[in-house]
């Protein structure tokens, strides 16, 4: 009997995650399609399911697997770059672009996910701020790699140096794709709104999935109590890499998406700030929430653009605003208040079912 209520209440949980996505994408089209969407907000939608999707991704091993990691930033670095060579290489045999970008996500989140098998190996038989430490350390060192990689491209194929262009020996018609600690430049905009919507979808499903499972209860149960999980015969190590690497492997799936929607993009985007940014938006939203993840990381990336008419008082405004919402989510008070409204639906909820009967 608890199974099925706790099967119901994750269904429910799901379709309410879909429901969000969906009724944020006809919103904006609709926004859109009338005129009503100012050029900012249209600039912000690629970041924003970008943003959502690191939140589910983090979400996924701060809430359902119970480590703190503070490298999400370097398996997004990861993807984007991989997702940039990979467009920019196929965009004279792949004239499609929606194909292009499909590919780059896939090749984007599988370097990343490898990437993350390569870190999660080591590092996820640590716990606790010794995780969080090491993965801290990664981020930055794949930051830093790639603002010593060099790229380039010519009828050969692919060029690859640490040192600078000039070692990249290409051929006189060759081009470079990644400058060093400049980036990328000159790429082609690929990703869509739509692709983006797609991408989260299936990133839910994913994740909601991984969840009910099997898979996902074990993983919950180490998060819950590791040593009786490891008593009971439960790999830990093999289930929290589970869940780093398809964290990991989401992250590059958002690089990529995220990076095809500039013409530009550094290494230094991807800093420690960026794996804090995503990291506030898995907190804000509730440890181990989805919906509030997509709910905070959708907000909270649109807020800066709503008060960018306050000048140099908005981040002010929007730091303040950060500290008013945790205060909020921790506060006894209104986390009684929200219990209660919702113990008075669900009697109401039985009392009409009683009733209909």
């Amino acid at each position: 009997m608890d199974k099925l209520k706790n099967l119901k209440k994750s269904t429910k949980v799901s379709f309410l995650n879909y429901g969000l996505v969906l009724l944020f994408f006809i919103v904006v089209t609709v926004l859109a399609n009338t005129g009503h969407l100012t050029r900012s907000l249209q600039g912000q939608l690629i970041p924003i399911v970008s943003y959502i999707i690191m939140a589910l991704a983090l979400n996924l091993v701060v809430g359902i697997s119970g480590e703190l990691s503070l490298g999400h930033a370097g398996f997004m670095s990861v993807g984007a770059f991989s997702g940039v060579v990979v467009s920019m290489t196929t965009a004279n045999s792949i004239p499609n672009g929606g194909l292009r970008l499909l590919l780059a996500i896939v090749i984007g989140a599988l370097l990343a996910g490898i990437v993350g098998v390569i870190i999660g190996i080591p590092v996820l038989r640590l716990n606790g701020d010794y995780l969080a430490i090491v993965t801290l350390a990664f981020g930055e060192i794949i930051k830093n790699v790639m603002n010593c990689l060099y790229v380039g491209v010519d009828g050969a194929g692919l060029h690859v140096s640490f040192k600078d262009t000039a070692s990249l020996g290409m051929a006189a018609d060759g081009k470079v794709l990644i400058n060093g600690p400049m980036g990328a430049t000159g790429i082609q905009k690929l990703s869509t709104f739509t692709g983006g919507i797609i991408l989260l979808l299936l990133v839910l499903v994913v994740i909601q999935n991984m969840v009910n499972s099997r898979t996902g209860r074990a993983i919950m149960a180490i998060r819950d109590n590791r040593i009786a999980a490891e008593a009971s015969g439960v790999p830990v190590t093999k289930h929290k890499l589970i869940a780093f690497v398809t964290s990991a492997a989401m992250a590059g799936a958002a690089g990529a998406l995220y990076a095809l929607n500039y013409s530009t993009i550094a290494p230094k985007k991807f800093d420690f700030n960026t794996s804090i940014l995503i990291l506030v938006f898995v907190v804000l939203g509730g440890i181990g929430n989805m919906t509030g993840s997509i709910i905070a990381a959708a907000l909270l990336t649109i807020l800066p653009e709503m008060l960018r008419k306050f000048a140099d008082y908005r981040m002010l405004i929007y730091a303040i605003v950060l500290i008013v919402v945790m205060l909020a989510t921790n506060n006894e008070k209104i986390r009684a208040l929200l219990r209660g409204l919702g113990k008075k639906n669900k009697d109401a909820e039985v009392k009409e079912g009683a009733a209909n009967e």
